[in-house]
């Protein structure tokens, strides 16, 4: 079937057009057959617009899936090769960074329509290296064209960010343009190695910059095939370069390269923190970083409770939990605990777990054993703490005996400064708490040293306006049963977050991103 012979209906985090569901499944299951294709091979990376082999060891990624299915291999970027890359970065931003603005926004328009002309080939390689599922994968590549797209109309829409100031005498101009740094440096995670490296991609270069892109190494040909489609698009030689390797030998070498002018991160609090300092000598430069979440759903005597559950269920099990956004703690009023709980279990009980794959499947694998390994010790925490209410348990059944498969996961019970209701886990596991009032229910979500998403369900404007004014997070919901914390989309909703959640206060999606990318430079011309 050609994409071409019919509408192709756009897929969002947490819309999903159910009328035309049957052309979305025909086009990813055709895409699917071509997959073995891919799979399997060897693959390069990419310095100064040329595919060359890496030259350090050999990394293997296998499907979490089913882990005797090797997705691809590659070989490390050596320092030597690194340097190389950080120094094309360096040659090609001298002409990519005085280039008009216009030039480099048609490119990268050309970037997003490859993401959407290819979305089916790219969702099912979502699928087998990271382990999502259709429509979550097809969300993804939506996401990451929408993201470049978004990012070159603020680029449009502020005129390259050139704007005629005041004049003090009658004969000088002056102006403010906001110009790139340089060179930047762009590391991605597994959970949305499509989107997400795009995000900060797009930033970097519609303001002018130029990259060095290293993916996650479990989803390493994920990120080669977002090099691709800006590739593809025209991008000058050297304007983006990929390299593949350990966070913590590239990370490293990236941030102590002294021609890196900045550094866009998202990751882990811990290693976003170690990054930011390491990148604070010799003197203050750029990161952006978003690092993560322990995100709230608030429920109180005046919710929806079909909203709430539907909401919770598909923030806290979409993805297996392995989101920023993910909801990991639902503090419901006492009057409403019982109701919920059988709602929610009942709700749960119906989550079909298995290979992502298949349409018929809402929550796959797990990236890895050692996620696995990190959900089973906190189930074994909250059963001696607390109590498991649903799921806990690693599932090997048929099709699923060499795969990362977990149930979803409810427990109780637990006190307010236990790690299950402190730490973000990245695994499918909510915890519930019993509140009294609106005002208990803020204070333990904001106990919190993250601040990246919140949600709360009450039909009470006067609830929602409270929690919208006292609740410490960037990205707030109410009543959203499409996904309580989840689904923030380009345009519509900034993804920022407050205190470790994030660095700048400023957030991907929204209109203050590109910015960032940029510093002043006022500039006075005094006429005779």
């Amino acid at each position: 079937m050609q994409q071409s012979a019919v509408k192709v209906p756009k897929v969002t985090y947490a819309a999903i057009p159910q009328d035309q569901l049957e052309i979305l499944h025909a086009y990813y299951e055709e895409a699917q057959k071509q997959i073995p294709q891919k799979l399997g091979k060897h693959y390069p990376i990419a310095i100064n617009g040329q595919r060359v082999a890496g030259q350090g060891k050999t990394i293997e990624v296998r499907s979490p899936i089913d882990t005797d299915i090797v997705v691809a291999t590659f070989n490390e970027a050596t320092s030597d090769q690194v340097s190389q890359a950080v120094d094309a970065a360096a040659e090609a931003f001298k002409i990519w960074g005085s280039m008009n603005y216009q030039e480099r926004v048609n490119i990268l328009r050309q970037a997003a329509s490859n993401f959407r002309d290819n979305k089916f080939e790219l969702a099912a390689v979502l699928s087998v290296e990271a382990g999502k599922t259709r429509m979550e994968a097809l969300g993804e590549v939506e996401e990451a064209a929408d993201l470049i797209s978004w990012y070159c109309d603020q680029m449009e829409e502020n005129h390259g960010f050139v704007r005629e100031m005041r004049r003090i005498i009658p004969n000088e101009n002056n102006k403010s343009i906001l110009r790139p740094y340089g060179v930047w440096a762009v590391i991605s995670p597994f959970n949305f190695p499509m989107a997400l490296s795009t995000g900060m991609l797009a930033g970097v270069l519609a303001s002018g910059n130029t990259a060095v892109f290293k993916p996650a190494s479990a989803t390493a040909l994920s990120g080669l095939e977002v090099y691709r489609m800006f590739e593809e698009a025209g991008l000058p030689s050297g304007v983006l370069n990929f390299v593949v390797g350990s966070g913590s030998t590239i990370g490293e070498q990236l941030s102590d390269n002294p021609k890196i002018s900045g550094l866009a991160f998202t990751g882990s609090k811990d290693v976003g923190l170690h990054l930011m300092r390491k990148f604070s000598y010799p003197y203050a430069r750029p990161c952006v970083a978003e690092m993560g979440g322990k995100n709230p759903t608030i429920v109180t005597s005046k919710a929806d409770l079909s909203k709430a559950v539907e909401g919770i269920v598909r923030s806290a099990f979409g993805y297996t939990g392995q989101k920023c956004s993910a909801c990991s703690r639902v503090y419901v009023f006492s009057d409403m605990y019982d109701q919920l709980v059988d709602k929610l279990l009942e709700r749960t009980a119906k989550v079909i777990v298995g290979d992502p794959r298949q349409r018929e499947v809402f929550m796959g694998p797990l990236i890895d054993e050692r996620a696995v390994n990190k959900y089973l010790s906190a189930v074994e925490e909250a059963s001696a703490d607390g109590k498991v209410l649903f799921g806990g348990h690693r599932i090997q059944g048929i099709g699923m005996e060499r795969g990362h498969f977990v149930e979803p996961c409810i427990v109780a019970d637990l006190p307010q400064n236990h790690r299950i209701i402190k730490e973000e886990l990245f695994v499918p596991l909510i915890a519930l708490v019993k509140v009294d009032t609106l005002e208990e229910a803020v204070n333990l979500a904001n106990d919190t040293e993250y601040g990246l998403c919140a949600g709360i369900f009450s039909e009470d404007r006067a609830e929602i306006d409270y929690f919208f004014n006292h609740i410490e997070a960037g990205v707030v919901y109410a009543n959203r049963s499409g996904g309580a914390t989840t689904g923030a989309w380009p345009g519509s909703q900034s993804f920022v977050g407050w205190k470790a959640s994030g660095s700048t206060g400023k957030g991907a999606l929204g209109p203050y991103y590109v910015q960032q990318f940029m510093r002043e430079q006022s500039r006075t011309v005094v006429e005779d």
